[in-house]
């Protein structure tokens, strides 16, 4: 465990991208199979131990120390596998050899639950903290570094000189320990096919468009299409079968059979935008929240909340693969297969005709009426390319709610931020003057901010309840959201999307911040929009 615990340290503190590319190729080059796959397979998050639950590492734990430290511990540090590697007491003499990744990875794959607390124990005392916080990371699928599985197909696509979408179209075709991927990339095999089985390409993103940006585009150069409020989707259909792919990569297929079964019978690869559709009409983001990250669905779930895809491009047409073609020749393409093979749950996003960026711009501020978060802009000669490349793709969201809320509690943060105050609990007034929160924010403030922020709070503290501290309520923040939405979870019957802290408020008096009405005048448009 020594060179992945290493491996794990070097990449949290070295912050660079480029820092984090070049440690992993190291270990791609300096370990031996199968240490390096199970390395890379680990920092994807593509490993899962269902023996290794974290109550049994805290129940474990709680055995060798004091259980009323180790509380304390945790609650200062904020991280698990930190108090654990810090707390553990190292025994006089060692069980025995330290464990290898690989012997690790072996032994999880087959312990019950029941062995699994001693056989820890024995690998705990074997380690020393280093590895033990590896240790833990590792069997609790926390492995956190700010790697990506991308950014870990970009070390191997450098190292290798080879295409980084040849790296991810051969991904899914092998499993961990990637055995196969490394002897096509080493020239000691073929390269993996996936047989006809779905495949996740990577989506081309856009960039944000600030309005100065428009004086130097020419508007007969690009394309607009409302930017709809789902999530964006990769639909695959061919002869191995079918597949739902969020914008990360991740399978959804289960949470939306119905959509699948709608994809069988159909060979193409489409991107779009996922939506709960009922009465041709789009419903709140809510209730498409209400059938994500499900391993199935009721009926009743299927019945209420209808699902389907809003296309906006065309990868594959059968096996031809047109990501080279520029968008409008893929538009027309997408629109003549869309007429010919009337596929159920999709329809084409319409383009939205305008001739100068005022008219569009006229437009854009309606979009919050008719339940849509902006516009798209699609350059009409780019080609379909993976990442974020600059220039040829815009989105143009439209402008978010502001508030004025009252900081209610806060928590420490997790990694770079488990020292610091950094999750805040925010909140309105009622009518009868009782404040109750609205929502969370754990961004959109500068690291000078939060600074400021963390020593605000350890000076205005009232009360701890666990990791949690209350604060004096007299500071207000300005949170910035995208939509407000009914909530039974929260004691004021409201939540917020996608709140961040858009300023500190120093300037306003607590008792000036907005009313719980005035959130909820919000929810009543958007509903209405819906």
């Amino acid at each position: 465990m020594t060179p992945f615990a290493d491996l794990l340290e070097r990449l949290v503190f070295s912050p660079a991208r480029s820092a984090k590319i070049a440690l992993l190729r190291d270990w791609i080059a300096t370990r031996p199979d199968p240490e390096r796959g199970w390395g890379l397979a680990a920092i994807s998050g593509e490993l899962a131990f269902s023996a290794a639950k974290p109550g049994l590492i805290r129940a474990l734990v709680a055995e060798r120390t004091d259980p009323v430290l180790f509380g304390w511990s945790y609650d200062y540090v904020g991280d698990l596998a930190e108090t654990v590697s810090l707390i553990w007491p190292s025994p006089a003499t060692p069980p025995g050899p330290a464990p290898t990744l690989p012997e690790v990875v072996a032994a999880l794959g087959g312990v019950s639950r029941a062995e699994f607390p001693a056989l820890l124990a024995r690998w705990l005392d074997s380690l020393d903290a280093s590895a033990r916080f590896a240790l833990i990371k590792l069997i609790t699928g926390g492995v956190r570094v700010g790697v990506s599985a991308r950014l870990v197909k970009v070390a191997l696509a450098e190292h290798y000189g080879v295409d980084v979408n040849a790296i991810e179209e051969a991904w899914p075709a092998t499993a961990p320990p990637y055995l196969a991927l490394f002897a096509w990339l080493e020239g000691r095999g073929p390269m993996p096919l996936s047989a006809d089985r779905p495949v996740f390409r990577p989506p081309m993103l856009a960039n944000p468009l600030e309005e100065a940006d428009l004086a130097d585009l020419d508007p007969a150069d690009y394309r607009a299409e409302w930017k709809w409020d789902g999530i964006r989707v990769q639909a695959c259909a061919g002869p191995g079968g079918v597949a739902l792919f969020s914008r990360a990569g991740e399978d959804i297929t289960a949470a939306f059979p119905d959509v699948a079964e709608a994809l069988r019978g159909l060979h193409a690869v489409l991107d779009g935008e996922l939506l709960v559709v009922r009465d041709g009409r789009v419903a709140p983001f809510s209730e498409l929240q209400q059938r994500l990250n499900r391993k199935s669905v009721s009926s009743r779930l299927l019945r209420d909340h209808p699902a389907m895809i809003r296309l906006y491009d065309l990868l594959y047409e059968g096996a031809e693969d047109v990501r080279h073609l520029p968008f409008d020749e893929r538009r027309a393409r997408l629109e003549a297969w869309v007429r010919r093979a009337s596929p159920p749950r999709m329809d084409l996003s319409p383009l939205v005709p305008f001739r100068s960026w005022d008219e569009l711009a006229a437009l854009r501020a309606a979009a919050r009426e008719a339940g849509i978060e902006g516009l798209m802009l699609k350059h009409r000669a780019s080609p379909y390319v993976p990442g974020r490349p600059k220039g040829p793709w815009f989105k143009w969201k439209r402008d978010p709610f502001v508030i004025d809320a009252v900081l209610m509690y806060a928590q420490r943060g997790h990694g770079k931020r488990s020292s610091y105050y950094s999750d805040y609990t925010f909140g309105v007034w009622t009518d009868e003057g009782e404040l109750v929160p609205v929502g969370k924010a754990y961004f959109g403030f500068t690291d000078a901010e939060l600074a400021w922020l963390d020593r605000w709070i350890r000076n205005h503290t009232v009360a701890r309840f666990g990791p949690v501290r209350e604060v004096e309520k007299s500071l207000v923040l300005e949170i910035a959201f995208d939509a407000a939405q009914l909530s039974n979870r929260h004691r004021s019957g409201v939540a917020l999307r996608f709140p961040r802290v858009n300023r500190i408020r120093t300037d306003k008096p607590a008792a000036e911040a907005d009313r719980l009405a005035q959130v909820l005048a919000l929810v009543e448009n958007r509903r209405d929009a819906a």
